[in-house]
């Protein structure tokens, strides 16, 4: 029987997986739609849809991992499954963050304003921007995939000594954990390093943009004014979820070596699941089209409830 943590940690998990699935699937669907309608798909909506796309299924591996985890634990440190799940969690974590990374720069080159020569050439070429991204994403895969088989094989190690209450066989094999975790955590930050300048950056241009509004004398209620001072609320909200997300996925290595405090491995592992799962409701709200829609739709159903 599961104890009250793990009960706990479970329905934290549904919870969040529920609100993930109806933001992320909501977002697949209004734009799913819309292309079907128009036959064609903006460059914006086909990152937004490829995101909300890999966070479902990020979501779904998150919460069959969960259930492992406290259900069937013997299952779960058995080497090949064990694996297989690293490897295709690491996968789908990995296309979702650079998805989200991808978002990211767009918005930057699209809203940000600089009379830089580099930034205007780079914003005219801003789907071979993308591009160039998403080849180094490929490129990096190719390393992930190496390091995590090796973790997910220290990590099943790990809980077989727990289980067996003895310890590791010797130092070595730790300090081959500590350095390849290491690497991994670096590789991570790559995207998280390309989110964060932008967003920085994006912010700086917005604070400039209002405040030179301001100083015209054309009030804090003009529309355009609004329209940023919301732009920055996004921004920074984007911002500090990538942050938790990102901080919370490099501790997990380092909390999976205490396999005897499952409270901080569920924590964590919760922590984790905020990005993908609240963060599509931000990215609804910043968006003219979902948002619209969205009111829509929960005006229809207020008529129809009264």
């Amino acid at each position: 029987m599961p104890s009250g943590i793990e009960n706990t940690f479970l329905i934290v998990e549904i919870g969040e997986f529920i609100v993930g699935i109806l933001g992320n699937g909501f977002i697949v669907l209004v734009n799913g739609i819309d292309w079907v309608k128009s036959q064609k798909i903006s460059l914006a909506d086909s990152i937004l849809t490829s995101l909300a796309l890999s966070r479902i299924i990020q979501l779904w591996i998150i919460l069959f991992q969960s259930f492992l985890i406290v259900l069937w634990p013997n299952i779960y440190v058995i080497n090949k499954p064990r694996k297989f799940l690293s490897i295709f969690s690491t996968l789908i974590n990995h296309i979702a963050t650079w998805f989200a990374t991808c978002l990211c720069v767009f918005y930057f080159f699209k809203i940000a304003s600089f009379s830089h020569p580099c930034f205007i050439w780079l914003r005219w070429r801003i789907s071979r921007v993308l591009l160039v991204l998403q080849l180094l994403s490929l490129c990096l895969l190719f390393f992930i995939f190496v390091l995590t088989d090796t973790l997910s094989g220290f990590w099943v190690n790990v809980y077989n000594k727990h289980e067996r209450n003895s310890t590791l066989s010797s130092d070595v094999s730790t300090t081959v954990y500590f350095n390849t975790w290491i690497v991994f955590s670096l590789i991570y930050l790559i995207p998280f390093l390309l989110s964060l300048t932008s967003l920085v950056l994006l912010f700086l241009s917005l604070m400039r943009h209002i405040r030179n509004l301001q100083l015209n004398s054309m009030g804090s209620r003009d529309v355009s004014t609004q329209a940023h001072k919301r732009a920055m609320k996004m921004v920074t909200s984007f911002l500090l979820f990538f942050i938790v997300h990102v901080f919370s996925i490099i501790l997990s290595g380092w909390i999976f070596l205490m396999p005897h405090k499952p409270l901080a491995n569920f924590l964590i592992m919760s922590t984790s699941t905020i990005f993908p799962s609240g963060h599509s409701f931000f990215l609804i709200l910043g968006n003219t089209k979902l948002r619209q829609t969205a009111g829509g739709l929960l005006q229809h159903l207020k008529c129809h409830l009264k």
